[in-house]
């Protein structure tokens, strides 16, 4: 029987959440076991629409959907009149319904082209956290093997996995096609005796996908050898040689969990709260390090100082000791002139606010995994929001 995947959207999570954030009643919590799917994810309040309430409407990245489902659901209880719905559609389609005015607000890990802030006439992006994406694994150990008349031992649990940069290349380049490689092997003396002689298959995103750029960006810098590139959607080298295209974080991480001897990406959430083994990276200051918030906020810091005019930046292969390499942020996009319900638009903006002011809110991202903005950064966010107008008029008071 195929493993299933757990779905993010756990609501007895939440609802503790929401309690932390209000410290009133929430609605009673629905537990649920869903199997992996590459459907869009709703997320939305469970309580009926109050009378005068405003809908929000936005779609896009999957790389946040773990964070933007907990927010969703608590933020109802910190302004009831405001109901928040986010599909996971991918960064690719959350773009083009921004830019077609299909949505309220966009989600992308991905950033905008010049054509698309062409087409838009007038988007911005604006980072909210940062994240971590994480190589995935599903390897079958083999049983070491024991002389005749030995009992079989006991189950192994196997040493996390450990890959450097230029292997981690070398394995999607489909150059390192077995999980018994040397240049594995090399880097995980302790697995030596249980890593089997079984091909690796690599799974990948196959929609445009802002965790696809992140990966395939970091990959670029890891090593010359990369030649595919690093944008939200990629030729692959591996497709040639049975590679699994799949939908989402949500199937990337179900096509990994139900194929052995595989290796994908998704976002480190997407791996901690559904159980999947993820690897420890060698990072470009030569030290092994676990994908977490801190190694996250260390990435973050290397980069400070580079943010472009357009509030962008790129945190992949971070020289810090402590840093995470493979590592980005998530936006959301906004129409900055072009509003035209300004009731509406007031609402989103004070609900993009309480994300980055919040305690709570905080709270929530890291223990989900995501890095909060710096004070500096957060500063430059709010102060962006603040050009926001409808009709004219700024949209925050």
């Amino acid at each position: 029987m195929k493993r299933s995947i757990r779905i993010l959207f756990v609501f007895a999570a939440v609802a503790s959440f929401a309690l932390a954030a209000c410290g009133t009643a929430s609605p009673t919590p629905v537990s649920t076991n869903a199997p992996v799917t590459t459907e869009p994810t709703t997320t939305s309040a469970p309580t009926p629409l109050p009378a005068g309430s405003i809908t929000i409407n936005g779609s896009g990245a999957t790389f946040p959907l773990p964070l933007y489902a907990q927010w969703t659901y608590a933020y109802q209880f910190v302004d009831p009149s405001v109901i928040i719905n986010y599909q996971g559609t991918g960064s690719g389609a959350g773009k083009t319904a921004i830019i077609n005015n299909t949505v309220d607000f966009a989600g992308s890990d991905s950033l905008l082209s010049d054509q698309n802030y062409t087409d838009g006439k007038d988007l911005q992006m604006y980072p909210i956290v940062a994240g971590a994406v994480v190589p995935i694994y599903n390897i079958k150990f083999v049983t070491p093997s024991v002389g005749a008349g030995t009992p079989t031992p006991a189950p192994v649990t196997p040493a996390k996995l450990i890959l450097d940069r230029p292997t981690l290349v070398a394995i999607f380049n489909g150059t390192v096609t077995k999980w018994n490689d040397p240049a594995i092997v090399t880097l995980n003396p302790d697995l030596k005796a249980l890593l089997p002689d079984a091909s690796i298959t690599v799974v990948h995103r196959s929609d445009g996908s802002g965790t696809t750029e992140i990966f395939t960006k970091s990959l670029t810098s890891f090593s010359p050898d990369w030649k595919a590139g690093g944008a939200s959607s990629i030729q692959w080298p591996t497709d040639s040689k049975g590679a699994i295209g799949a939908k989402g974080n949500p199937g990337v991480a179900g096509a990994v969990l139900n194929t052995p001897n595989s290796i994908g990406y998704v976002e480190l959430n997407f791996a901690l709260a559904n159980s999947i083994s993820f690897a420890d990276m060698i990072n470009k200051a030569g030290n092994k390090v676990t994908a977490n918030a801190a190694s996250l906020a260390s990435a973050m810091a290397d980069f400070a100082t580079t943010f472009t005019d357009k509030l962008t930046n790129t945190i992949v292969d971070a020289p810090g000791k402590e840093s995470w390499p493979i590592a980005g942020y998530t936006y959301i996009i906004l129409h900055t002139t072009s509003m035209t319900d300004c009731a509406k638009a007031q609402k989103l903006l004070e609900y993009i606010r309480w994300t980055l002011t919040d305690p709570t809110a905080a709270k929530g991202a890291t223990k989900l995994g995501y890095s909060t903005l710096t004070l500096t950064v957060q500063t430059m966010v709010l102060s962006k929001l603040s050009e926001v107008t409808c009709s004219g008029s700024p949209v925050l008071k």
